[in-house]
């Protein structure tokens, strides 16, 4: 078979594979292009996780990398659908790069497998070009939203419990960071246990959902970003609320005077079921 006929051949599959997007206005090509080239790195592969990986994949995100360290168990099952059944003890990166790649061969995928810490969080972080936190934690989130910051790395912050969710994107230097919404974390026993509170799937396929939504729309160069304000989710009301949200003079991180010059590392401890 000619070699010319070939290529043509793979470049019309490829279009195909894309072509209800590639029609958008200011999308295009040279959108898709954006998406092949670029490389953005999701912290977590669970609930948030899961539809952001999918759906990123999914439009062609042309390099993806994705830190957990955890493996798959049963009680994941209700919200972390890129995992099933069969991957229980499977480690989350594998079972997750199983399934994106089934989805999208083209896609490359890199693995970290490990928890991010003060020690890894640099030289992860440092390779990408957007970052996704689709992390379950204060100790990680706080190490990643800072981390963003001092590298100049977009970041899209999501976070999920019980019925409602929340949505932000962070570009250092021009919208408010993480801290000027938390300025610290919150003090050992504050917060209650993801077992005690609970958690319905389809929130963390929403909120995940428009995680991927908002690195694409970074990425390719449309719409407006969810900067500087605050998008909630409220499941039982099945409504949307904005506020807005301002950067801080006060704020540690960003603000006139920082205080955090450089990475901290938290331990927060969930409250123990039981305590008042």
């Amino acid at each position: 078979m000619d070699k010319s006929n070939t290529n043509s051949t793979t470049e019309n599959y490829k279009a195909l594979r894309y072509s209800r997007q590639l029609i958008l206005d200011g999308f295009g090509l040279e959108g898709q292009e954006k998406l092949k080239r670029a490389k953005i790195l999701v912290a977590g592969s669970g609930g948030l996780g899961s539809p952001v990986l999918l759906y990123l994949a999914a439009a062609g995100v042309g390099n993806i990398g994705i830190v957990d360290f955890d493996t798959v168990t049963i009680s994941n099952l209700n919200r972390q659908v890129l995992h099933f059944t069969e991957d229980i003890g499977k480690r989350k990166t594998d079972s997750s790069e199983e399934k994106i790649t089934k989805l999208n061969p083209e896609i490359k995928i890199v693995k970290h497998n490990t928890r991010i810490d003060i020690d890894n969080v640099q030289d992860i972080i440092s390779g990408y070009d957007v970052v996704i936190d689709a992390t379950d934690n204060f100790t990680a989130r706080y190490l990643i939203s800072d981390c963003c910051y001092f590298l100049k790395k977009p970041l899209i912050e999501g976070a999920a419990v019980a019925l409602d969710g929340i949505l932000m994107t962070i570009i250092p230097g021009k919208t408010p960071c993480y801290r000027c919404l938390y300025p610290y974390p919150p003090e050992d026993g504050v917060l209650p246990t993801c077992s005690d509170m609970g958690i319905l799937g389809a929130v963390t396929g929403v909120i995940g959902s428009m995680q991927a939504l908002e690195a694409i729309k970074l990425v390719v160069g449309i719409g407006e970003n969810v900067t500087g304000r605050i998008l909630t989710f409220d499941a039982l009301a099945s409504s949307f609320r904005e506020v807005n949200w301002a950067r801080r003079e006060s704020c540690p991180l960003c603000g006139k005077e920082p205080r955090i010059t450089e990475l901290v590392q938290y331990e927060v401890k969930c409250k123990l079921k039981g305590m008042d």
